[in-house]
């Protein structure tokens, strides 16, 4: 071999080893992570990513800035869609996702156009276990009273959980909840129940009231007529399930589907492709913050709930929400994404 071929293997050789040498610490010493927030600013979804994005970092290996950008339109949908056509592979984009995200395109949903099981899945921080209530000047009280007569409810827009979730109920469950939509999901909400405007709201998370609208909760403003998750809440031992309240096993299976939804209520994900090295300490990253005790008193501070689930977790949860019946998915479709059938 020639002096000169033998100066090209070794060259070679010093690239390839410096290459595959950097370490995931030394690649986001030099990067920061932008985060993609399927929401709006100063709502529930934007208070817990932001409030995580400070403590994530800390735990990320090379400690990188997280950038939070918000990226609300198609009810967050927008910014699952980014992230899986357009977004950086290298994991410096992660989606701090919607929990319509994951289900969308199971659903029909026209705005989701990716594949859900296709993302590197981190972990979501909480389970969104939604309610529906009225205010405490109604004399509705109960689900019963609900099934009773008509109630007026403020919904925002036609995909957001405050419009499917009475309209799932009044399907399933028969009551009498008649949405009013097309509220800002912040303010908007807010001043249509306070007001008077509405009479309640059916649709919003527990844990969102908390977080965005504490006074709701600590000066026990609402009737809190239903809770709508796969488990029931600690906090709301005497308010019932509505899977409880659904006697026929095809609905209650239609209606599980559904809530599927709200499992991994606030998910966390990497584009398709991103390195696994970088996917695994994002993970680790993700389980390690919500370990900190530090995070978890901010977190109480600002009432978020914390009941986390992992990456694969996710991944699996998917995988059986796919897999189910034609019948079942599509009579589920039908009333979360009633203008796609």
């Amino acid at each position: 071999m020639t002096r000169r071929g033998l100066f090209g293997l070794v060259f070679l050789a010093l690239a390839t080893g410096s290459a595959a040498a950097q370490s995931v610490a030394d690649f986001y010493k030099a990067h920061p992570i932008v985060m993609l927030v399927g929401s709006g600013a100063g709502g529930g979804y934007d208070i817990y990513a932001r409030t995580f994005a400070r403590a994530f970092s800390l735990h990320i290996p090379g400690h990188p800035d997280v950038i939070a950008k918000n990226v609300p339109a198609a009810a967050g949908l927008a910014a699952a869609s980014t992230l899986y056509a357009s977004a950086a592979r290298d994991g410096t984009v992660i989606g701090a996702l919607t929990n319509g995200a994951p289900m969308g395109p199971l659903f029909g949903d026209p705005g989701a156009h990716y594949d859900p099981r296709q993302f590197a899945w981190l972990g979501s921080i909480g389970k969104l276990e939604n309610v529906c209530a009225t205010w405490h000047t109604s004399p509705v009280r109960t689900i019963a009273q609900a099934q009773a007569r008509p109630i007026v409810v403020a919904g925002a827009g036609a995909s957001s959980n405050t419009v499917i979730v009475p309209k799932m109920l009044n399907a399933l469950i028969g009551t009498k909840f008649k949405v009013v939509s097309g509220y800002d999901p912040g303010s908007g909400l807010t001043l249509a129940v306070e007001s008077g405007e509405a009479e309640g709201v059916c649709g919003l998370s527990w844990s969102t009231m908390k977080a965005s609208r504490p006074r709701w909760v600590d000066q026990r403003l609402l009737n809190v007529l239903v809770q709508l998750g796969l488990t029931k809440l600690r906090e709301l031992p005497d308010v019932p399930s509505a899977l409880d309240l659904v006697g026929d096993p095809e609905n209650k299976a239609v209606m599980e589907l559904i809530l599927m939804r709200q499992e991994a209520g606030r998910p966390f994900a990497a584009p398709p492709g991103t390195p696994a090295d970088r996917v695994a300490a994002l993970r680790q990253a993700f389980q390690d913050t919500l370990r900190d005790p530090d995070f978890a008193a901010e977190a109480q501070k600002v009432q978020l709930e914390i009941d986390p689930i992992s990456g694969p977790a996710i991944a699996q949860l998917l995988d059986k929400a796919y897999a189910a019946p034609k019948r079942i998915v599509q009579r589920a479709a039908a009333l979360v994404e009633p203008a796609a059938h």
